[in-house]
């Protein structure tokens, strides 16, 4: 009787993306999936609370990490408008790989 080697596992789900960099006090947009493409971040000194933030015109983020220690709230539209897709993301270190749609603009909010 012939023994035949037993098949070798393969990977049937992809590894989970790496965690972009993002230091804590900051919101971290990605322009790609998986942290991947141009970042921009934002920090609270530099931010009004409770106002919508347009991302520069053109641009637009699908990934995101939130350490601001703040609820944000990212939109579709870019005037915040709550008409399109929005979604609020808890501030303590939230890591969001695959934002459900382009995000155009943000709101940091008071706890």
């Amino acid at each position: 009787m012939l023994l035949q080697p037993l098949p070798t596992a393969t990977a049937s789900a992809a590894a989970p993306p790496r965690l972009g960099e993002c230091a804590a006090g900051e919101l971290c947009l990605w322009a790609g999936t998986d942290f991947s493409g141009a970042r921009q971040t934002h920090e609270l000194a530099g931010t009004d609370i409770e106002s919508c933030v347009p991302l520069p015109s053109g641009t637009s983020a699908q990934a995101l990490a939130n350490r601001t220690g703040r609820p944000v709230t990212t939109y579709q539209s870019r005037e915040c408008a709550e008409t399109g897709e929005f979604e609020t993301y808890p501030g303590g270190g939230t890591w969001v790989p695959r934002s459900p749609y382009r995000a155009r603009a943000f709101k940091i909010w008071e706890n």
